[in-house]
């Protein structure tokens, strides 16, 4: 063997043993100095990892998870970023199938927003109920990791289904897609294995209105098979007055320095719930401005835990 072909098969070697050694480490940790560009581009999220942050970058800012804000949000909570992208991550590594189209290829060449859209799936027990998440964002873009996804991570942790909707700017194509996606678990829940039985709608700012008019006025309303309705709405920091009497039990938490949502406007409205003898309740955090979430460090913290009860005593869970 000459000098220079003995020195090409080391090189050789060389390479390959870095090669399987990147590989035995496997990718780079999620921590709160992730960019977020790598998380956009890492392989485990296909090409729908873009949808973990508004699909419109004007309402976001920050390079990394640590630095991510949010337009009307100021309570996100970095180590919930960095837990929920983990999660995701390592599900979706595992083969767990972690998100969803709800509209056909065809659908989205007729209208190209619709591939903005989806699902993501918080697995909980396989036949465990199913809630469904809606984040708010002024129906101008969707703040699904301080919104939606701690919801749905949440509930996944005590053993329930969640599913953490994206969907399109504009209130009506929102409640579209909404309705979509209801008719979409239902007619997949077997093969998803959940039961869609006393499902929950849950909701904040934005997507509280659209949980509250899927209640209300179910998805035939848009032009989709009839639906069951939810069990129970949940709803965050809305300033939607609007009652049918159709509305399914609700409820409801506001904060009293919420500079969007009054939280008078909440009272009121669970008050005429009442008066046409749906089940509501609300609660109201002193203190507490608009989009605090699950609420971790403030007044409200534990709010979810009173809403799965209230969700849970309408769906005859126990």
């Amino acid at each position: 063997m000459s000098a220079f072909t003995f020195r090409c098969a080391a090189a050789l070697v060389l390479v390959l043993a870095l090669s399987r050694a990147g590989h035995a480490q496997g990718p780079a940790p999620i921590t709160e100095n992730t960019k977020i560009a790598d998380v956009i581009a890492d392989p485990a999220f296909g090409d729908f990892g873009r949808l973990l942050f508004p699909a419109d970058t004007n309402y976001y800012g920050g390079d990394t998870l640590g630095t991510l804000s949010l337009t009307w949000y100021s309570g996100i909570r970095p180590a919930r970023t960095v837990e929920i992208v983990r999660t995701l991550r390592e599900r979706a590594a595992a083969g767990q199938r972690i998100f969803f189209p709800i509209w056909s290829a065809a659908e989205v060449a007729r209208g190209p927003r619709k591939a903005d859209t989806g699902l993501f799936f918080f697995a909980g027990k396989p036949g465990a109920k199913t809630a469904i998440c809606c984040a708010g964002g002024g129906f101008a873009y969707v703040g699904a990791m301080h919104d939606s996804f701690p919801h749905a991570l949440e509930l996944s942790k005590r053993g329930y289904n969640a599913f953490a909707l994206i969907y399109r700017p504009g209130a009506r194509r929102a409640c579209a897609d909404l309705a979509r996606a209801i008719d979409f678990l239902f007619k997949h829940a077997e093969e998803l294995k959940i039961d869609m039985s006393g499902y929950s709608l849950w909701g904040g700012s934005a997507g509280a209105r659209m949980a509250a008019w899927l209640g209300a006025h179910g998805t035939a309303a848009f032009g989709l098979p009839d639906r069951p309705k939810p069990a129970a709405v949940i709803m965050q920091y809305t300033g939607l007055s609007e009652v049918t009497g159709t509305e399914p039990p609700t409820y409801s938490c506001v904060g009293m320095a919420d500079w969007i949502a009054h939280f008078g406007i909440m009272e009121e409205r669970t008050r005429v719930l009442r008066e046409h003898g749906i089940d509501a309740e609300v609660e109201v955090f002193p203190g507490l401005p608009h989009g605090f979430g699950l609420g971790e460090g403030t007044i409200a913290f534990g709010w979810l835990d009173r809403a799965v009860a209230f969700w849970q005593k309408h769906a005859g869970i126990r």
